[in-house]
């Protein structure tokens, strides 16, 4: 699966037939983010090729947000991750999740808003307790080339995914 961000595709896209696609506005780019493109990403979310809503997410760790205070980041990810949860349970489509240091935060929101389309977690690399803690609430796990072995081994097949991008 390709993932989209529209905010690094303001020169355009075209989808490309035989592909697979997700698209979602990364959190790094929560600052950068246009009204157009969440025009864009709404546009392309319903186009048939598209399959996930995402990469999408709460990134407490972000580095380029001119002074901003931790508080400001995730309330800032927030709204726009609300934006993506609407469109994905809109569409019946799942919701890609890029989450750094910001696990019960996320957890939180997914009590509150109580999704009907699956969260994944995207490129899992926490211990197995944390594993167990998102898995307990309902997460799926994605585990990249890079993960916990434990972590990968006490997530059942049914709810684990592998990516392929890392391999």
């Amino acid at each position: 699966m390709v993932n989209l961000d529209p905010v690094d595709l303001r020169g355009g896209v075209r989808l490309r037939k035989g592909y697979s696609y997700s698209v979602g506005i990364h959190p790094w780019n929560v600052f950068a983010t246009r009204p157009t493109d969440l025009l864009l990403l709404r546009a392309l979310a319903i186009e048939p090729a598209v399959l996930a809503i995402g990469e999408c997410g709460l990134d407490a760790k972000l580095t380029d947000a001119e002074g901003r205070s931790r508080e400001g980041i995730l309330s800032a990810q927030t709204q726009l991750l609300h934006f993506h949860f609407r469109l994905s349970e809109q569409l019946d489509k799942p919701l890609i999740l890029h989450i750094v240091k910001a696990f019960p935060e996320i957890i939180n929101l997914k009590k509150q808003w109580r999704p009907t389309q699956p969260w994944i977690i995207h490129g899992f690399r926490g211990k197995p307790q944390l594993a167990r803690e998102l898995l307990d609430h309902g997460f799926y796990l994605s585990f990249g080339e890079k993960y916990n072995p434990e972590s990968f081994d006490l997530t059942p097949a049914s709810r684990r995914l592998r990516e392929t991008d890392a391999l």
